[in-house]
């Protein structure tokens, strides 16, 4: 028989920090490097804060929002001293639940960015669509003129962008929520934020706390939104020295786990200064862990990094705005716990033990808000 003579390749191949090697057989050997990706700095600035008579943009990047929760969100605007200016392509239904084509979404974010007068930008709802839009924003339209953009949920991708471009946004309540009043401390406290009332929470003791303090600047959001964005250009969690919150809803204790090992084989964890664990709403309990904070607890505690547990944010009655890309310092105490963003503003002590939700929204009712269910 033929002897018959292989050439070896080796590919070295960088996948979330695992170096894999392949190869084929045989005497000659090329080694074809894939470089390493550095950290990234994120490095925000601060949109001006409002003043009376500035416009704000109601916009619907994702889901279908009923135009009767938009016109009573621009009737609370209008109450707050602000002009509201409402996206062209708003009130539009596609396929059952996306509010637009994705043409017509992105066009109402670009319209929202690209017009001097509006200061910032309101959404109108989560429940899916963002991930379509992240290849049609650039860094450099979304920095040319930095205004604040308020949102959660799905909205956590357009953070995302905004803080890889370099501009800081504001993790709050949106329409949806909104339209019920705006008289509840999350809303008030959102419009005092927007026009220069900067918060400094403090938090009661948690049992799953891990105590510790640390700077660096705030990313995050709802988990199973950002951890599909790895690697894009709306991946915030590619910065170094990170203060990471999480919080989810109506997710199994498994597939929260699934995420934030996802998170830890992408060395994301590794790139954490401190953990903010928010609400993880109506989520399973499959799993004997107390809480989804305690199973969090077990698999955090290796890192040696602060972890706040059980600030009020997320899909629970009470979600209080966080400032997305700035820089923070939380300070967690066998006592208690801070978190303070070292921003300029007028800064105001909020006590979060002390607020109590109005009239809770039944579980259905913040699912449907949510995206989760119709």
């Amino acid at each position: 028989m033929k002897k018959m003579k292989f050439r070896l390749i080796v590919t070295v191949m960088l996948l979330g920090g695992i170096t894999m090697l392949t190869s084929c057989s045989d005497d000659d050997i090329i080694v074809i490097p894939t470089p390493s990706e550095e950290p990234v700095v994120i490095n925000c600035v601060k949109p001006d804060y409002l003043v009376a008579g500035d416009k704000v943009a109601l916009i619907s990047p994702s889901y279908f929002t009923p135009m009767e929760n938009v016109e009573k969100t621009a009737d609370l605007l209008r109450s707050w001293g602000l002009e509201p200016v409402v996206g062209p392509n708003v009130g539009k239904k596609v396929d059952g639940q996306y509010a637009g084509t994705v043409a017509e979404r992105i066009s109402d974010i670009q319209w929202a960015l690209r017009d001097p007068s509006i200061k910032a930008i309101i959404c109108n709802r989560g429940g899916y669509g963002t991930i379509q839009l992240i290849d049609l924003l650039t860094y450099a339209e979304l920095k040319a003129s930095p205004k604040w953009l308020v949102g959660f949920s799905d909205i956590s991708t357009l953070h995302g962008l905004l803080n890889r471009a370099g501009v800081m946004s504001i993790h709050g309540t949106m329409s949806s929520f909104l339209a019920k009043g705006g008289t509840d401390e999350t809303s008030t406290l959102m419009r005092d934020l927007l026009m220069g009332q900067v918060p400094r929470y403090e938090l009661p003791a948690h049992k799953e706390n891990i105590t510790g303090r640390a700077s660096g600047v705030l990313v995050g959001g709802n988990l199973c939104t950002y951890v599909p964005n790895l690697g894009s250009q709306a991946d915030a969690t590619k910065g170094k020295d990170l203060i990471l919150f999480v919080e989810e809803v109506e997710e199994s204790m498994h597939n929260i786990d699934r995420q934030m090992r996802i998170l830890q084989m992408n060395g994301v964890l590794d790139r954490c200064r401190g953990i903010i664990l928010g609400e993880f709403t109506d989520c399973g309990t499959e799993f004997t862990y107390e809480s989804v904070e305690a199973m969090l607890h077990e698999m955090l505690a290796e890192y040696h990094i602060p972890v706040m547990c059980g600030y009020p944010g997320g899909h629970g009655d009470v979600n209080l705005p966080l400032v997305m890309g700035a820089p923070v310092t939380i300070d967690v105490r066998n006592d208690g716990a801070t978190l303070q963003f070292d921003i300029d503003g007028i800064q105001r002590e909020v006590r979060t033990a002390d607020i109590i939700p109005v009239n809770p929204t039944p579980v259905a009712a913040r699912m449907r808000m949510a995206g989760k269910r119709e």
